[in-house]
């Protein structure tokens, strides 16, 4: 399943609370002065949406106390999966947090699911960090594919066919890897609502 965002929309067509970005975006798009945001929940999205305006609850953030929010680790790899349709056309990639500096991209792969994208961006950020030497942490923004790789074991539902056969080897591949090596990297969950969207985001929503 794709990773679910709730969109708070205070000026729009409508304005409330949407639940995918296709119901956002029919609102915003091409509106004059459109002000909207995304969060991982709806009770974020409701919490901002008591604020007047966008930059209302931009600046109620900003003036909150520096040390109530860590920021993420410089030194650090990210990963992020894009999916076109569910399923539909896959990719994803690794990159370092801070410089930018892509250490891989694969696809698209056709018939996937973004849960099978970030859970394969993981594993193949562990096993080339580990080939390197490098011990630094990998963040995910998908809680379902960090409790995959710790259960060593990608549980999509994804039905496997002609289309993409590929991906099945691929997380054949990943959950042997999982089972016959330790990683010594943290995993650890990027804190969207905190940090925005992760750096190795596509850009997509």
């Amino acid at each position: 399943m794709p990773k679910v965002r709730f969109y708070a929309v205070w000026k729009g067509r409508q304005t409330g609370i949407f639940d995918s970005w296709e119901k956002c975006a029919a609102q915003v798009n091409g509106f004059p002065g459109a002000e909207f945001l995304s969060f991982e929940s709806r009770a974020a999205a409701e919490a901002a949406l008591r604020f007047p305006s966008r930059q209302a609850y931009q600046q109620s953030r900003l003036s909150q106390p520096a040390l109530l929010v860590t920021p993420p680790i410089a030194d650090s790899y990210c990963v992020d999966a894009a999916c076109s349709g569910n399923p539909g056309m896959l990719e994803y990639r690794g990159l370092h947090t801070t410089t930018r500096q892509q250490l891989f991209h694969q696809g698209p792969f056709e018939n996937g699911t973004n849960n099978v994208g970030e859970f394969l961006a993981i594993v193949h950020a562990l096993a080339l960090l580990q080939k390197q030497g490098k011990t630094q942490p990998v963040y995910s923004d998908s809680e379902n594919a960090i409790q995959w790789v710790k259960e060593k074991t990608c549980k999509t539902r994804l039905v496997r066919d002609d289309r993409n056969a590929v991906l099945f080897e691929l997380i054949t591949r990943a959950e042997n890897w999982l089972r016959t090596n330790e990683f010594t990297n943290p995993l650890l969950k990027w804190d969207t609502e905190n940090w925005g969207e992760i750096p190795a985001d596509f850009g997509r929503k």
